[in-house]
């Protein structure tokens, strides 16, 4: 018998189908670190979820711990060098939330270039008054206009397929030249010429405040910058100085440098900023597959067998 411990309930049953295992379960009140400190020392394994940070004072605290699997395609969350020195496996859900994603970056843009969400808080605050007019709430198309992908992983080329749907002119800029459908230029050439700026890297130490004030002023005045991928990689304080003058026209983030985002934020104030709360791979369908990616992770690893998707 394993014995497991495991920060949230995810969706389904995987966990409750598996028979050699004993799983406690954050109870949902009191520190969350501090119960994973006086729970860890005798668990064989770990289940989290990217908001648990787990370094080495919980590493060390984990005198048993076989396998740390993380309810997530990111894993900055977990000190990965320093667990795998220690001869714990880390494993992740890459792959099963990738169209999910790609879909709600696409949403998002969408969403902000033609006034979607504006629109919308007209109607439900009763400000809708003129009807219909030639130069009411005009956004810029979609179709036909160029994307730009910064890194060109899965979401990159998820991207790409979606896309060739909107007739749009795509280019990327990453580290190798890919098999894709698209021109491979330079970030200058991209962030120059680009209608849509999106974001599709991982982060670390290189992509941290990758875009900051002087990459959004190589930017068009007519562009939009989309982050769906990772926080971090926003320079947040030099896109509200951007946006504040005017540098590009506006912006779609589902993800923040910290979450969760308060009204303090202040990029919240600027009406040509679309925001959803991480939101990335929420559907039914792809957290579905991450818990079952999860568990069969971390079981595979309990039982000597290789996981699905290790670091």
């Amino acid at each position: 018998m394993y014995n497991v411990i495991a920060t949230r309930h995810i969706p389904g049953n995987y966990l409750a189908s598996e028979k050699n295992i004993q799983v406690e379960f954050f109870p949902g009140t009191g520190d969350m670190r501090e119960w994973i400190l006086s729970n860890i020392d005798n668990a064989d394994g770990m289940l989290i979820t990217l908001n648990e940070k787990i370094d080495r004072e919980i590493i060390d605290r984990g005198r048993k711990l076989k396998v740390i699997s993380t309810y997530s395609v990111g894993y900055d969350h977990i000190d990965v060098d320093y667990a795998m020195e220690r001869g714990i496996i880390v494993t992740y859900t890459p792959e099963v939330l990738t169209d999910a994603t790609a879909d709600l970056i696409f949403g998002i843009m969408i969403a902000v270039a033609r006034n979607i969400v504006s629109g919308n808080n007209l109607i439900r605050e009763n400000g809708w008054k003129a009807g219909w007019n030639p130069t009411f709430m005009l956004g810029s198309e979609i179709h036909g206009k160029t994307l730009g992908i910064i890194g060109m992983g899965r979401i990159g080329k998820a991207l790409v397929k979606r896309a060739s749907g909107f007739d749009m002119n795509t280019i990327y800029y990453s580290r190798h030249r890919h098999d894709v459908p698209a021109d491979f230029t330079s970030l200058d050439y991209l962030l120059s010429e680009s209608d849509y700026v999106a974001i599709a890297l991982d982060l670390n130490e290189e992509t941290y405040h990758f875009i900051d004030y002087a990459k959004l002023s190589k930017m068009k005045k007519t562009a939009f910058l989309i982050n769906g991928t990772r926080g971090k990689i926003v320079d947040e304080s030099d896109l509200a100085m951007a946006l504040k003058e005017g540098i590009i026209r506006g912006a779609a983030l589902d993800v923040f440098e910290n979450e969760p985002v308060t009204n303090s934020n202040p990029l919240l104030a600027f009406p040509n900023v679309v925001a959803t709360p991480h939101l990335g791979s929420a559907t039914y369908e792809t957290r579905d597959k991450m818990a079952e990616t999860a568990v069969t992770n971390l079981m595979n690893v309990l039982n000597g067998r290789e996981p699905l998707y290790k670091l």
